[in-house]
């Protein structure tokens, strides 16, 4: 295909998808958004090491063919466009590709550049894998405990962008449609006449897809839990339904796989009395069962019931070697990410919490400077791999930064290819560089005898540690 602003290099090959399987050629061609800002500095640093990683790991027989395309700032400058629809159009046709930071335009335009990118191509995992490089400085006493995976939904939620701004017309037919229509819950809202308004969907299908995605990459990658987080105690209809609708899609796609953690203490409880009666059962887990209402009692008394029945397929200790699905209430989780960080393996949650979290985490082991990100669609094989940071304009172009989060970006970027040799070493060559305390400014200066590095000189001290 031609395109009128970005030019395909000749001897690369699309990565294209067949029977839900990438299939990745030796010469693939990767689109990437250089990014604004502190962007330049570290995408120059990033593709050398991207292109000393596939040298490495392949001897000469794979190679990345880079295709530059445009947002932001430059995209701006070159086209009056923030966004061009060409750049939109060859994420879609090359599937996977990566992008440094970019600047959310002022007064009008994009909401957010990147939250625009996710939306056009139905990229509705935001995945967050978060872990501790040893010499990483952090506020934690034991770093090393976390080793999280975050999978966030990426297109629902108040990131719909569904808001009504006060004084505007929109907002007065909003306000109005709601009064006539839903006048106790009009009525419940202290302030409605100078309120702005936002709307808040969370569908089946988006929860599903989701949680899914969460359920098979745990799976795949032989890990011991999945924790679904919301608000469901206050938002019972949206983060709520989320719960729900998350354990269902887990029960019934992964029935054979998977113990929640009801049904794990229930088969426990029967494994150590084994004649016990489903009301001992009940007590072993809910002392206060007693006080509970009638209509909350049977739905206990059934879930009980029904754990039990999984006897046969996972009685005896079989639950223990499968993947353990719970739930957690958003405040909960911001503590015992915390207190108990080995606690959590993968967490599944709603756009706004996963915003939350995913950063919150990140700066228990040396902020989002070194964070990686990824936007995916399972389905269709479409992936954008990302920085998670912003742009950082007043250390643009001095070759200063630390350009760890979109290194590693590249590393999950290989890895989704198939390239885990290239994507290991990336790995060994960041903790080695970060091991012998060569390190950016961010670290140097948290870090003891720290030899401090520009942002080009860490991609240099990350590619001599590969070997």
């Amino acid at each position: 295909m031609v395109y009128a602003n970005v030019k395909v290099p000749e001897g690369g090959e699309k990565i294209f998808i067949k029977d839900g399987k990438l299939q990745v050629s030796d010469n693939p061609i990767i689109p990437f958004i250089e990014g604004d800002g502190t962007g330049r500095d570290i995408w120059r640093a990033s593709i050398r090491v991207f292109d000393a990683a596939v040298e490495k790991a392949y001897g000469g027989k794979c190679k990345v063919h880079w295709m530059e395309v445009y947002a932001g700032e430059k995209a701006f400058n070159l086209f009056n466009s923030w966004l061009p629809d060409e750049t939109v159009q060859v994420f879609k046709d090359y599937l996977v590709g990566i992008k440094g930071p970019l600047t959310t335009p002022i007064g009008g335009g994009f909401r957010s550049l990147n939250v625009a990118l996710r939306q056009l191509l139905d990229l509705y995992v935001c995945l967050r894998p978060i872990r501790y490089y040893k010499g990483v400085p952090s506020p934690m006493k034991r770093p090393e405990d976390v080793d999280i995976v975050v999978f966030r939904e990426n297109t629902e939620d108040i990131y719909t962008g569904i808001e009504f701004q006060y004084g505007t017309d929109s907002n007065e037919k909003f306000k109005e449609l709601l009064k006539k229509s839903f006048a106790s819950e009009y009525n419940k809202i202290r302030f409605p006449e100078t309120s702005g308004w936002g709307i808040m969907p969370i569908s089946i299908e988006g929860t599903e897809r989701l949680v899914r995605a969460s359920m098979k990459w745990a799976l795949n990658n032989h890990k011991r839990s999945v924790t679904f987080v919301h608000m469901g105690d206050i938002m019972k209809f949206t983060e709520g339904a989320f719960r729900e609708w998350s354990y269902n899609l887990a029960k019934r796609e992964f029935r054979n796989l998977i113990v929640t953690e009801l049904e794990a203490c229930v088969l426990a409880n029967k494994e150590a009395n084994p004649e016990s009666s489903i009301i001992d059962n009940i007590l072993m887990i809910y002392p206060d069962f007693g006080a509970m209402s009638i209509e909350h009692q049977n739905m206990i008394k059934q879930e009980v019931m029904d754990a039990l029945e999984l006897w046969i397929s996972h009685g005896d200790g079989k639950w223990k070697n499968m993947l353990l699905v719970k739930d957690s209430l958003t405040d909960e989780t911001f503590q015992n990410v915390l207190l108990h960080p080995r606690d959590f393996d993968v967490i599944a949650t709603m756009n706004l919490n996963g915003d939350y979290l995913s950063d919150a985490i990140a700066a228990q082991v040396g902020g989002i400077g070194i964070a990686p990100g990824a936007n995916i669609n399972y389905e269709t094989g479409h992936a954008v791999f990302e920085a998670t940071h912003g742009t950082a304009p007043k250390y643009a172009d001095q070759d200063k930064v630390n350009p760890g989060s979109v290194i590693l970006s590249g590393e999950m970027m290989f890895r989704y290819m198939g390239w885990i040799e290239a994507a290991d070493l990336i790995v060994k060559g960041m903790e080695g560089a970060i091991g012998a305390k060569t390190v950016t400014y961010d670290f140097a200066r948290l870090t003891e005898n720290a030899i401090l590095l520009k942002c080009s000189e860490f991609g240099d001290a990350i590619i001599k540690n590969m070997d």
